[in-house]
C-alpha cells in the first residue's frame, strides 16, 4: 500500500444568514445567504461501473422542507419513487463539472458555493400549492499544476437556478391540476466552460383525477425541455450516456456537431384502481424522447425510452391463522426505443405479509427476457443481452421492540451464465431507552459478469469495444448513533468503512453485437495479441499479430478503500438558535489490485491518512 503524504492544515471562517418569514398563515419564505451544511451527514460510498450518474438523496434541511411541493416526477400521480424529476435539489451546490484529469495536481473545492437562495412554499386554504426556489451559485476556481506550470483554472461558472411549481386542488382534492417551470442560466465568459449549456429550460403540466371516493384514478403528465449553448456543449449532451446519439446502428437519431439547441419531451398516462375491495390494479405508459434533457437542475438517467407497465395486487387485511395481513402483487413490463425496437420485457410476482406477532416477511421472483441494450457499449452499437431471473426475500422482527432486526438477501442469475449477482445484509437496531438509538448495517455483495465494459479504442478506421469478465466484491458496514442527552442537546454519529474490488479476466472485443448467442458476439484476445506492461500498468494489443502494438488501455483492476465518519454535537441554547460542533473524517485511496482480502483490507482502511474537518457552526434566531 502507498502512504499518503500529510496535507497542510487549513482554517477557514465564513458567515451566513438563514431566515424564515411567515408571509401569510399558509405561505413561508425561507432564505439563506452563504449557507453552510457542514453538519449534514456524508453520502454513502459507492463504486459506479455503469455509464450513468449516481443519484444521491437530499440531506440538507433547506431543500428537504417542502420538497414534496417542488417535486415533478415521471411516475403516476404523486408517486415520488422515480429518480427522474424536473427538480433534483442536489444540482444546487453540486460538484464542479469541468474535467481536470489532464493536470498533474488539482486543489479544488468539494462543491460549488451557494451565494444565496430563497424558497417560498406552502398551501393556501383554497387548495393552491406554491413552491418557488431562486438560487445563485458562485464561480469556482481550482489551483492546478501541469508539469512545471502552476495556474488557476475556472471549474464552475456563476449559475442562476429558478424552480417554480403550482398545483390546485379542485373538488375537495379529487382533482388536481398543476404545472412546473425551471430555468438554469450560466455565465460562460471563460472559454474553458463552453462545454456547459448557456441556458436550460424545462416545464411540465400535470392532471390527476380520482372518483368514486378515490377508488379510481386517472393521471396525465407532460414535460418538455430546451437547452441552448455552444456547439461543443450540445455535442457533449448528444454523446452523453443519457442518449448516445453517436450509436452507428441508430438510424432514427444522428449526431450533429453543429447544433446549438437540443429539445425533447416526455410524459405519462396512468389509470388505476387503488381503493375498495381486495383487488387493486394499475397500468401506465411513459416516454422520454431522445432529445429530452433535464439534468441542469433536474435528474434524468436515460432517454429514448417508452415504458409500459401492468400491475395487479391483492390485499387481504383481515387477520386469520398466523397472519395479520397479506399482499400479493403481479407485474408485467415492456420497453421500446424510439426506433421501434423492443429493448426489454419481463415480469415478477412478489408476496409480503405481517404476522400476528408483528414480524414481517416478503419475497419475490423476477424474470427478464432477452433484451437489446443501447448503452452497454457506451456509444457503440446496440447489443443483444441474455435475460435472467432473480429472487429476493427479507424478514424483519417487531419494529415496536427495543431491539429489532431485519435480514435480507437477493440473487440474480443470467441466462447462459452471462452474469450472477448476490447480495446479503441485515440491520440491527437497539433502543435501550427513548433517548438512545444504535443501528448497525453490514452489507456484502458479489457480482460476476462476462460483459463488463472497459474501453473503446481506434483500430484503423474501426472502433474496438473492449469488455471483460469481472469478479467484483463490495463490503460495507454502516454504524449510526443518535443520543439525546437533554431535550436541547443531541449527539449524532455516522460511520462507514467501505471496500470494493474488481478483478478482470477474459478480455475480449465485440465482433457481432446482434448475435442471438452472446458467446458468439465477441472474440477473446489470445496470448499472442494481449500483453501486460507492468511499468505503465497498461494492456497492449497486437490484434493482427504483426509485432506492432495496435492499441492499448489501462489495467481495469481496482481496489477502492474508503471510510467516512461524521460526529455532530448540536446544542439549541435558546429556542431557534443553535451551536453545532462537527468532526468529519474521510480516509480513501484506490489501487490497481483487484484481489479481495476482507480482513486485511478492513485493517488497511484505517491505516490510510485521514482528512479531518473540524467545524463550529453558530446560528442565532432574531425575533420580530
Amino acid at each position: 500500500m502507498k502512504i499518503l503524504s500529510a496535507k497542510p492544515k487549513k482554517t477557514k471562517a465564513s458567515a451566513g444568514v438563514d431566515g424564515k418569514i411567515g408571509i401569510t398563515n399558509d405561505l413561508t419564505l425561507d432564505f439563506s445567504v452563504n449557507p453552510d451544511f457542514g453538519q449534514v451527514e456524508a453520502d454513502p460510498s459507492e463504486v459506479n461501473l455503469s455509464g450513468f450518474e449516481t443519484y444521491y438523496q437530499e440531506k440538507r434541511p433547506f431543500f428537504i422542507e417542502g420538497k414534496n411541493i417542488l417535486s415533478f416526477t415521471l411516475t403516476p400521480g404523486n408517486n415520488g419513487s422515480s429518480l427522474d424529476n424536473l427538480f433534483y435539489t442536489r444540482r444546487i451546490g453540486r460538484n464542479y463539472q469541468r474535467d481536470m484529469d489532464d493536470f498533474d495536481y488539482v486543489d479544488s473545492p468539494d462543491n460549488t458555493t451557494i451565494l444565496g437562495a430563497f424558497k417560498l412554499s406552502g398551501k393556501t386554504k383554497n387548495g393552491l400549492s406554491i413552491g418557488i426556489i431562486e438560487s445563485v451559485t458562485q464561480r469556482e476556481t481550482a489551483k492546478a499544476v501541469l508539469g512545471d506550470v502552476k495556474s488557476t483554472e475556472v471549474v464552475e461558472p456563476f449559475t442562476n437556478y429558478f424552480v417554480g411549481r403550482l398545483q390546485k386542488d379542485i373538488d375537495k382534492g379529487n382533482t388536481r391540476i398543476g404545472g412546473m417551470f425551471t430555468a438554469t442560466n450560466r455565465d460562460l465568459n471563460d472559454p474553458d466552460l463552453k462545454f456547459l449549456p448557456q441556458s436550460a429550460y424545462t416545464g411540465g403540466l400535470d392532471f390527476d383525477h380520482s372518483w368514486k371516493n378515490k377508488t379510481y384514478n386517472l393521471s396525465l403528465k407532460a414535460v418538455f425541455s430546451l437547452v441552448q449553448g455552444d456547439s461543443s456543449a450540445i455535442t457533449r449532451l448528444q454523446r452523453s450516456s443519457v442518449r448516445y446519439f453517436q450509436r452507428p446502428d441508430a438510424n432514427y437519431v444522428s449526431l450533429d456537431s453543429s447544433r446549438t439547441r437540443l429539445a425533447g419531451n416526455g410524459g405519462i398516462i396512468s389509470f388505476s384502481k387503488l381503493g375498495k375491495g381486495h383487488w387493486k390494479y394499475q397500468t401506465w405508459i411513459n416516454w422520454r424522447s431522445p432529445g429530452l434533457e433535464l439534468n441542469d437542475v433536474g435528474y434524468l438517467r436515460r432517454t429514448d425510452d417508452i415504458f409500459q407497465v401492468i400491475w395487479v395486487g391483492y390485499h387481504y387485511w383481515k387477520p386469520f391463522s398466523i397472519f395479520r395481513e397479506i399482499n400479493v402483487n403481479f407485474n408485467q413490463w415492456t420497453g421500446w426505443d424510439f426506433g421501434g425496437n423492443s429493448t426489454y420485457k419481463g415480469g415478477n410476482v412478489n408476496f409480503s405479509n405481517q404476522f400476528k406477532n408483528y414480524w414481517y416477511f416478503n419475497c419475490g421472483i423476477n424474470i427478464d427476457l432477452n433484451n437489446i441494450d443501447n448503452s452497454i457499449l457506451r456509444g457503440g452499437p446496440s447489443m443483444k443481452i441474455p435475460g435472467g431471473w432473480n429472487y429476493w426475500f427479507s424478514v424483519a422482527t417487531d419494529q415496536r421492540k427495543k431491539f429489532t432486526a431485519d435480514a435480507y438477501t437477493s440473487a440474480y442469475y443470467g441466462f447462459d451464465d452471462w452474469t450472477t449477482n448476490y447480495n446479503y445484509g441485515f440491520d440491527l437496531s437497539y433502543k435501550p431507552w427513548d433517548a438512545l438509538s444504535i443501528t448497525v448495517n453490514p452489507d456484502f455483495s458479489i457480482n460476476k459478469s462476462g460483459l463488463q465494459y472497459i474501453d473503446t479504442e481506434n483500430f484503423g478506421t474501426s472502433k474496438r469495444y473492449i469488455l471483460g469478465s469481472i469478479d467484483q466484491n463490495t463490503l460495507c458496514l454502516s454504524l449510526r448513533l443518535d443520543y439525546c442527552l437533554t431535550p436541547n442537546l443531541t449527539l449524532q454519529y455516522y460511520g462507514q468503512p467501505f471496500i470494493a474490488t474488481g478483478k478482470y479476466t477474459s478480455l475480449k472485443r465485440i465482433t457481432d453485437p446482434k448475435n442471438n448467442n452472446y458467446r458468439k458476439s465477441y472474440q477473446l484476445y489470445n496470448n499472442r495479441q494481449l500483453s501486460y506492461n507492468a511499468d505503465d500498468n497498461i494492456f497492449t494489443i497486437d490484434e493482427n499479430e504483426d509485432g506492432t502494438i495496435d492499441y492499448s488501455f489501462d489495467n481495469p483492476d481496482f481496489k477502492y478503500l474508503d471510510f467516512i465518519s461524521n460526529l455532530v454535537l448540536r446544542w439549541e441554547y435558546i429556542p431557534g438558535s443553535t451551536i453545532y460542533l462537527v468532526w468529519s473524517q474521510n480516509r480513501s485511496d484506490s489501487f490497481d489490485n483487484g484481489r479481495f482480502y476482507p480482513d486485511t483490507d478492513m485493517k488497511n482502511v484505517f491505516r490510510l491518512f485521514p482528512k479531518n474537518i473540524f467545524l463550529i457552526k453558530f446560528s442565532y434566531r432574531f425575533r420580530a
